[in-house]
């Protein structure tokens, strides 16, 4: 009798073993799937912190980047005012018609007067036009190397003319020309604001001068004040001598 009372003991005990055993089972395996997921989230959450780090890294490299250009390209437009820009690229435009004239003019050209004044253009002016496109480049600016259709036109109509209406027609345009370059030119020599532009125009503004005084020696009948038409010019003495021209040239 006392021994079947052992036996049930035993067994009682035996199955508080048991689950004492499965609720410990139970409880690791809950306590492991905790940690693996906080472990997943720890390695998420650095992995989305280390993604955000770059792209914000990224995005400032940007940024510093951009300030970093745009401050290169202020410091090189130094003291540039927009009327030293426009200046700039009146002068350019105007110096590549000019050369282009000058051929025609050394070409074509009656008088021999006329054709050594256009060789004179398109030695001048080619080398003027290279120290301005060295100028532009050192101030972050682009100048055109090709006419534009208003000044193409001039060059058409003035090519299509022959013999004396030419020498007529394209010495009274150099004239009116000139005197527009040398007042710019002298304007421009005291009153840029970028240093540099400002010695160009005074570097350059004798050889102008002495351009006008060659241009008025071609119309010996001028007052040294013209203001003919830079379309081509008047075709004859009496030709209108009012209108105005907004191109600027060295």
């Amino acid at each position: 009798m006392e021994n079947r009372k052992l036996i049930k003991v035993a067994h009682v005990w035996a199955l508080v073993v048991l689950l004492v055993a499965a609720v410990c089972a139970l409880g690791g395996s809950a306590v492991i799937g905790y940690q693996n997921q906080n472990s997943n989230q720890n390695s998420n959450s650095n992995a989305n912190t280390g993604s955000s780090s770059r792209s914000q890294n990224r995005n400032a490299n940007k940024h510093e980047n951009a300030n970093t250009t745009a401050s290169g390209e202020r410091a090189a437009m130094g003291n540039m005012t927009t009327k030293d820009h426009e200046f700039v690229m009146d002068a350019a435009m105007g110096g590549l018609m000019e050369v282009e004239l000058g051929r025609v003019a050394a070409q074509q050209g009656t008088s021999e007067a006329v054709k050594q004044f256009g060789q004179r253009m398109v030695d001048d002016h080619s080398k003027a036009n290279a120290e301005l496109m060295t100028l532009a480049q050192g101030k972050g600016m682009t100048l055109p190397t090709q006419l534009d259709e208003k000044h193409q036109k001039n060059v058409t109509k003035l090519s299509a003319m022959k013999g004396a209406e030419f020498d007529r027609a394209y010495s009274k345009m150099m004239l009116s020309d000139h005197e527009k370059d040398v007042a710019e030119f002298e304007k421009q020599s005291t009153k840029a604001a970028d240093p540099d532009l400002k010695a160009f125009a005074s570097k350059t503004l004798p050889t102008l001068q002495e351009h006008l005084q060659m241009a008025r020696a071609l119309n010996p009948g001028s007052s040294g004040n013209s203001n003919s038409n830079r379309s081509g010019g008047p075709k004859n003495s009496n030709s209108n001598r009012n209108s105005n021209s907004n191109s600027n040239r060295p």
